[in-house]
């Protein structure tokens, strides 16, 4: 029955137990320095990083001391190599959280320095887009390559790493072609946050679907329809595809409303009515309102009210009220204006009391 040597435990042992100990008690001290500095200097970009490398590197850290501690233990050196070897693929993998942790704090900060949810938004549009789309771009990028230095540690897997890393070689190639709808996501997104022909909140129609920008990811854009609907469009289809954009400089539109009158309708009391129902209005922006016959035919003329709004949300309300408005001043004042189906019947009521009188 073989024995166990307790003195080659306890060699092994120790500096694993202290390193443990010492990992534990840094890790505790950086999580506490963490929430004391995003607790003190709120609102400072350097302390919100702080605040968020201080959780990878409270794991990188203790496997740092662990690292040290298997090399002075009398472990086989082939069971020492390999300890090691994994404990540096995980320090690896901090590093990679570490700086996609970074991108992610910045990003949010700036995000919440310029909200959207204010009365000219153009300008917090354009910074939100490009800061999500950029970061999750470079957030990408440091996990591919963190993910290709890991795989260059392993040599069986080596080659794959490097071509990973290089995007060279077949399997780099392979690779490309599998991911191509990924990396064509990607440069689209890139695109979209250097050009922007589409921003965070921008009023768009897709598909004949109207509705407004949710949210932009590195390979899809959500669209918030107006029915409480989400349309999920890929991001290369906003770089392929016509679309319309409501806001692509600012939020103003101008709403037309068509009404079919009677030919003998007076136009000047459709104008004033118009004013008048413009200026009760506090979403009319005071800009157009202005009254144009745009058409005519047999039966009756085509016109149309022409307003104008600060966005579209107020623009539909705003010509519904228009609609409603007019409609109700017609019956009540002009009643004859509504358009109405015409026949010819003067003749025969000129012909019967002579018939009648003829008999």
């Amino acid at each position: 029955m073989s024995t166990i040597d307790w003195n080659l435990f306890a060699a092994t042992a120790w500096p694993l137990v202290a390193a443990l100990a010492i990992g534990l008690a840094v890790r505790q001290v950086l999580l506490l320095t963490a929430r004391r500095v995003r607790v003190r200097a709120q609102g400072r970009v350097w302390a919100l990083v702080i605040a968020t490398v201080a959780v990878p590197a409270a794991v990188a850290l203790p496997l740092l001391f662990l690292s040290m501690a298997v090399a002075t233990t009398p472990l086989p050196p082939p069971w020492i190599d390999r300890i090691q070897h994994f404990v540096g693929v995980a320090g690896l993998a901090c590093i990679t959280w570490a700086f996609v942790r970074a991108v992610g704090a910045v990003e949010q900060r700036i995000v919440d320095r310029n909200p959207v949810d204010v009365a000219d938004n153009l300008h917090a549009r354009r910074v939100q887009t490009q800061t999500r789309v950029i970061g999750r771009a470079i957030q990408i990028g440091f996990v591919l390559i963190g993910l290709a230095l890991i795989l260059m540690t392993f040599p069986t897997i080596r080659q794959v790493g490097a071509a990973l890393l290089a995007s060279a070689g077949l399997v780099g190639v392979v690779a490309g072609f599998a991911a191509k709808p990924v990396f064509g996501n990607l440069i689209a997104g890139l695109q979209i946050a250097i050009t922007q022909p589409i921003r965070l909140d921008d009023v768009v129609i897709v598909d004949g679907e109207w509705g407004r920008v949710e949210e932009i990811t590195s390979a899809y854009v959500v669209v918030a329809i107006w029915d409480q609907r989400r349309l999920v469009v890929p991001l290369q289809w906003f770089i392929e595809n016509p679309f319309q954009n409501w806001t692509r400089r600012s939020a103003e539109i101008l709403g037309p409303v068509f009404l079919w009158l009677d030919h003998g309708t007076p136009l000047q009391p459709v104008r004033d009515e118009l004013r008048r129902i413009c200026e009760s209005d506090k979403r009319w922006d005071g800009r157009v309102c202005v009254v144009h016959v745009e058409d005519l035919s047999a039966e009756a003329m085509k016109v149309r009210l022409l307003v104008s709004a600060r966005n579209s949300g107020d623009d539909y309300d705003l010509r519904a009220a228009v609609r409603e408005g007019m409609m109700d001043f017609l019956r009540r004042t002009h009643p004859q204006a509504l358009a109405r189906t015409r026949s010819t019947v003067e003749a025969e009521l000129v012909s019967a009391p002579a018939q009648a009188v003829a008999g």
